[in-house]
């Protein structure tokens, strides 16, 4: 279970990695989305820093 969660805060990457490339593909037409894409891209990797702190706390507690 613990290796699900630790495949579970990459996936946060992703899924800025995505946000990041629709932002940038959108910038010039639909500028207002590009910026709710940039929040989301800001959530995402505050999400992937908080899960991976909790993980590790979890982990050290478990021991």
């Amino acid at each position: 279970m613990n290796k699900f969660f630790r495949y579970f805060e990459y996936a946060y990457l992703f899924f800025a990695a995505f946000f990041i490339f629709e932002a940038i593909r959108i910038w010039n037409t639909e500028r207002n989305r590009a910026y709710l894409f940039l929040f989301f891209v800001a959530i995402a990797i505050f999400m992937f820093f908080f899960k991976r702190r909790f993980r590790r706390k979890y982990e050290d507690r478990n021991k």
